[in-house]
């Protein structure tokens, strides 16, 4: 009987594997991703999501299409306003057309000969005054004939210097003015097309998307969830008879179900604040249910999927 704790711990040793021996300190936990959400910027119905759960893809890759047949018609329209605009400066900045400086000069080659017409009238009738052959009425109104033919020279010359000028400072600066408009409203109307598309905010795997084609998606509400494989993080739980022992920065190694051998994490964060126990006494019996939540960021990819459990320790 005097090796009887001696023959109930060989008892234990073959019912439980591993008792009686140290296994030294460690710690179980898991892998944890940190999601990006893509979202849409504008609400809309669904017309393709060419991805898939589980895909790579590349950081502004498209994830999804919204119908954009509104913005399409809004961009058409301020375009067809930027080449109005465009036009219109243009016309302002080089005057009037040749065809219409023709027309000007025909009408002024037509009004001289007019005032030819006229000049030639007025000359016999002064000579006809001096011999009192007509009244001094007739001499008047043949003199306002040729007043008349030669404003009308007069207008048409001037008419025909202003076609050859451009238009005025102010009117080319409003033009101006209005084609950066134009340009501005085409800006945004190409905008609000292209964000029509929801594109991958980084470069990662799809976890999950939470919509399917041909239903609509709110403004801003998330739309697949992704996470960058090669930036994993291990959550463990530490003990609280061993959390002075542990600190930031120090390097632990990761084992789990298939993992490849040698890889490491270094705990980059530290709680504080006891977890997952009752609002009681710490006693020393519940003391040892007090666990502290640490994270540690591997210094190389884990190649693991987010929630596959792990078991970590200190490196030697």
């Amino acid at each position: 009987m005097t090796d009887l704790p001696g023959w109930f711990a060989a008892a234990l040793a073959a019912v439980l594997p591993g008792y009686g021996d140290d296994p030294g300190r460690q710690w179980n936990g898991y892998v944890e991703a940190d999601y990006h959400y893509a979202a849409p910027l504008s609400a809309g119905r669904i017309m393709a999501i060419p991805v898939e759960e589980g895909q790579r893809v590349e950081a502004g890759e498209v994830l999804m299409v919204l119908d954009d047949r509104a913005e399409r018609a809004a961009l058409a329209e301020a375009e067809a306003r930027v080449a109005q605009a465009a036009a219109n400066l243009a016309d302002l900045q080089t005057g009037k057309r040749d065809a219409e400086i023709d027309v000007i000069r025909a009408n002024l080659d037509k009004a001289k000969a007019a005032q030819a017409q006229q000049k030639i009238n007025f000359d016999r009738s002064e000579t006809l005054l001096a011999r009192n052959v007509i009244s001094l009425s007739q001499w008047q109104s043949d003199r306002a004939a040729l007043d008349a033919a030669d404003a009308a020279v007069a207008e048409l010359q001037a008419e025909l210097r202003v076609a050859d000028l451009p238009a005025r400072g102010a009117e080319r600066d409003a033009a101006e003015q209005a084609q950066k408009a134009a340009q501005a409203a085409q800006d945004a109307a190409r905008i609000a097309l292209d964000e029509r598309q929801v594109r991958a905010p980084i470069t990662g795997v799809i976890d999950d998307i939470f919509f399917q084609e041909g239903e609509v998606a709110a403004t801003g509400a998330p739309s697949m969830a992704i996470y960058d494989p090669d930036a994993m993080k291990a959550i463990l739980f530490v003990p609280e008879r061993e959390r002075a022992s542990v600190s930031v920065g120090q390097v632990l190694t990761v084992t789990c179900d298939g993992c490849p051998p040698g890889l490491t994490a270094r705990i980059s964060r530290l709680s504080a604040d006891p977890q997952y126990t009752p609002p009681i006494i710490y006693s020393r019996e519940e003391r040892d249910r007090l666990v502290f939540r640490a994270e540690a960021l591997s210094d190389q990819p884990l190649s693991l999927l987010p929630g596959q459990p792990v078991t970590l320790e200190p490196a030697s």
